[in-house]
């Protein structure tokens, strides 16, 4: 294989088509989506600036990846190889990426592993990490199981981004104010699937962003969430059964959504509306 590096949205072009090769292999293996990395650049980030390492095949189609995403608290490393990639490949994408992430000064990273994912837990055994907590359940709806949409709960209104464009965007106040600007820099994100519901006064009170993959047919719900004064109303509900019909009608094959393991309202109202689990994620980690 031929390694490269990218950066910026050259990096996020070939992290989406990698993905999105990953995803045309297998259904549901592998920890992220493309729209994962799409929405993750919503947000300014340190790691923005860093070349990302790639691997490319003689036909010049990338094979394997890992990224480095500054986190906030702590900086990640995401090696992406496809689904018939043996433990040869995994070891060298991230003795690579330690090596590379050191040089940029991230001596501490940590990884997300599906737990039940045994080669990657034995490369990153060899190399000195341990599991510091789980994390993430993930968990995909069907076509065949299309929930009903609830009701809206009276004096709330759901509206899609194309039509509260006189106002900052609704995830301003948490992703920062270039929030729209990134996510339009992106191939993935649309607007009308953007949702927010609004209070009387015009405020947000819950949103959740609907994320549809033609290439490949998959639909993933990255974020969602109701602010604190507006929950036990149903707004989330109603947010949540309106984004997955939108993309079921787009030709959806399935959607997928991760929660916290210990958000257990969350678990509640995605298995009620038809997701099931299929993996659990361990956070793993060493010292510097």
């Amino acid at each position: 294989m031929r390694e490269e590096q990218r950066a910026g949205i050259r990096y996020l072009e070939t992290v989406t088509e990698l993905q999105q090769r990953a995803r045309a292999a297998h259904p549901t293996a592998g920890v992220f989506e493309a729209a994962d990395f799409q929405w993750w650049w919503g947000k300014p980030r340190s790691t923005d600036v860093i070349p990302q390492l790639f691997w490319f095949d003689d036909a010049g189609r990338v094979e394997a990846a890992v990224v480095a995403i500054d986190w906030g608290d702590s900086v990640g490393l995401e090696p992406i190889v496809l689904s018939d990639a043996g433990a040869d490949r995994m070891t060298h994408v991230v003795e690579r990426g330690l090596a590379h992430a050191a040089r940029f000064g991230f001596e501490e990273v940590d990884f997300i592993i599906d737990r039940a994912d045994e080669v990657s837990a034995a490369v990153l055994a060899e190399q000195g990490f341990t599991k510091i907590r789980d994390e993430l359940v993930d968990s995909w709806l069907g076509a065949d199981a299309r929930p009903d949409v609830s009701d809206i709960h009276p004096g709330y209104r759901l509206q899609t981004r194309l039509q509260t464009l006189a106002a900052p965007h609704h995830m301003a106040a948490r992703s920062g104010p270039d929030i729209e600007e990134r996510l339009r820099e992106t191939s993935l994100y649309r607007p009308d699937l953007d949702l927010v519901v609004l209070d009387a006064d015009d405020r947000p009170a819950a949103y959740g962003l609907f994320w549809f993959d033609p290439v490949t047919a998959t639909g993933l719900i990255e974020p969602m969430r109701t602010e604190d004064a507006h929950q036990r109303r149903g707004l989330a509900r109603h947010v949540l059964t309106t984004g997955i019909n939108r993309l079921l009608d787009l030709g959806a094959d399935r959607v997928k959504i991760a929660w916290d393991q210990q958000n257990i309202a969350a678990a509640r109202l995605y298995t009620s509306v038809g997701f099931v689990s299929m993996r659990e994620c361990a956070i793993v980690s060493r010292p510097g």
